[in-house]
């Protein structure tokens, strides 16, 4: 809960202000919420469903809505229930959302909402485990979250945007990432719309009203911004099923032929090579959709948002990876979740990195290493503005800076050298245990550490430290010497790294002789600022690469034969 310290400096003038905000800080201390997180947690209470009934209208961009929540207390004597939720505001020039009731078993209970948020007074205090239902109506016009626009044809259209936190403006949830829960949405929209959403679709009625009514249903527990509304007017393929699960691509009906095209592929073959290498895809569908709210991909569950551009009919590289990259959302950040947005390179890393592992298994080695020297272009243009930045974030205040290249690419780039340090075969063993144990849940980056170091048996507390919970950088400079007597070949390495990092990192030396296609690769540990090896050989070599294999997100300033 954010604390408004202005409020509470009142206490100067009467002692009531003091009364009333210690006790309103006892009772968020009492369940479990934090201070010292900007971005609070309810640790003691866990979202079972919500059902949203939400009716939209081409005569106003107000929308009316009825969230239905299912809470099971982990706590005995909770005394309320806190849910996100941004108020209508002169701030937000009179956008935001006015509550008008809550009630529990068809009886009013005590509520206020304020400082975005809404603390329902629990009708008795709660026991360990019990469930309780609570149904709140609310209207008003959503300052951001939902975004009700026209398209590019000037279609009005209605689509979510809820990344990172923005779902609160137009619904009340939990609205923090570790709390996965099962979802609905109802909608009640003019009749010329379709509407598409999480899950599977189980009613689809036009009423007297001129209205359509549309029901979505999500069996599997997902991350509040992962929920997800579309209304447009669309045209609708079905492209194939996939293990008894529907592919579907949805666009805008004037784009029906190119978007047909474009969305036809690569989903599929996307969908089987994760299934077979990570695990099952856990979703009742898979959709892709054309929108207006997102620039490039939002990975929302079994229904992937894409920007308005994303349909040209020419089956664009550039969108093909962002297709890509979403399904492989699917597995990391929808089904395993970052239990905190700290973490959210288990999200953003992983995709970007199992993005480029489809790659190089479809389209081959070259285009895979073309994706490392890109993702390595943008690490390297990040690090020269800011060298001391952290992936691992801690307590993150600003969720507007909850990514950046780093989450994305510096983190894919971790995934790749790690792979390296504990090899391909445990890698994929690790990644498979992370994600059968975490599925459907919630997870740290302690979490994976643990799981690789089972799969592999080695200790890489170091290599977290320093490339995630660390700045820095990596560059080598030295040179090698060959000694024709003892028939060895003498190496220095040096770390040349100006910020004044150091790491502890394995190392390929590819050595190359007359005649021969492929180099002799030897593996040194490099952990001192200078060190220096010696390696028995059978002949002077031709030349000496460092890193041959391209395993290392590293610089080599200089290294060459000594004279």
């Amino acid at each position: 809960m954010a604390i408004h310290w202005s409020k509470i400096s009142k206490m100067k003038n009467g002692g009531k202000y003091f009364v009333s905000w210690l006790f309103l800080i006892t009772i968020c201390t009492q369940q479990g919420y934090s201070f010292t997180d900007p971005y609070p947690k309810n640790p003691k209470i866990d979202a079972i469903n919500y059902r949203f009934e939400i009716e939209l209208s081409d005569d106003t961009d107000e929308i009316l809505g009825k969230t239905i929540v299912d809470v099971r207390f982990l706590a005995d004597s909770i005394l309320s229930l806190r849910l996100d939720l941004i108020e209508k505001s002169r701030a937000l020039e009179n956008k935001g959302m006015s509550v008008t009731s809550v009630s529990s078993n068809g009886k009013a209970v005590a509520y206020k909402h304020e400082n975005d948020a809404l603390f329902i007074t629990l009708p008795s205090l709660s026991a360990k485990n019990q469930r309780s239902q609570f149904t709140i109506t609310y209207q008003g016009i959503p300052a951001t979250g939902l975004i009700i626009a026209n398209n590019k044809y000037e279609d009005r259209t209605f689509f979510s945007d809820n990344w990172p936190n923005k779902g609160r403006n137009w619904l009340p949830t939990i609205d923090h990432p570790y709390d996965k829960a099962t979802c609905e949405f109802v909608v009640r929209a003019p009749a010329h719309y379709q509407v598409v959403s999480n899950g599977l679709k189980i009613e689809e009625t036009d009423l007297a009203t001129g209205k359509r009514l549309t029901h979505w249903k999500q069996s599997v527990p997902i991350a509040p911004w992962l929920y997800v509304l579309g209304v447009a007017k669309f045209a609708v393929q079905h492209v194939g099923d996939f293990q008894g699960k529907a592919i579907q691509t949805w666009v805008y009906y004037q784009d029906r032929d190119a978007g047909f095209y474009d969305f036809a592929e690569p989903t599929k073959k996307v969908l089987e090579f994760y299934s077979s290498y990570i695990g099952p895809f856990v979703y009742e569908k898979l959709a892709n959709i054309q929108s207006n709210s997102v620039g490039g991909g939002m990975e929302a569950a079994s229904a992937i948002l894409y920007g308005d551009r994303s349909v040209s009919g020419e089956r664009n590289v550039r969108w093909r990876n962002i297709v890509i990259h979403e399904i492989a959302h699917q597995w990391f950040g929808n089904s395993v979740t970052e239990y905190d947005w700290d973490d959210v390179w288990l999200s953003e890393g992983f995709a970007t990195y199992f993005t480029l592992l489809f790659i190089e298994h479809e389209y081959g080695r070259d285009a895979f290493l073309e994706g490392l020297e890109s993702s390595k272009k943008r690490v390297d243009n990040f690090y020269q503005k800011n060298p001391a930045y952290r992936i691992v974030h801690d307590n993150l205040k600003d969720m507007t800076k909850v990514t950046s290249s780093q989450t994305y690419q510096k983190g894919s780039w971790i995934l790749h050298m790690l792979r390296g340090v504990v090899g391909t075969e445990n890698f994929w063993s690790g990644i498979q245990s992370y994600y059968r144990k975490y599925q459907n849940g919630s997870a740290s980056t302690e979490d994976f550490r643990r799981e690789m170091e089972e799969a592999s048996g080695k200790d890489l507390s170091t290599f977290f430290q320093q490339w995630l919970y660390k700045g820095g950088t990596l560059a080598y400079a030295g040179n090698w010497q060959y000694d024709p007597i003892k028939k060895q070949v003498k190496i220095r390495l040096d770390q040349v790294q100006k910020d004044g990092s150091l790491f502890e990192m394995p190392l390929e030396i590819g050595i190359y002789f007359e005649g021969q296609d492929q180099p002799q690769i030897e593996v040194v540990e490099v952990k001192e600022k200078s060190t220096v090896f010696t390696i028995n050989i059978d002949a002077e070599p031709e030349n000496i690469r460092l890193d041959p294999n391209t395993w290392v997100l590293m610089d080599v300033m200089d290294f060459g034969k000594s004279e």
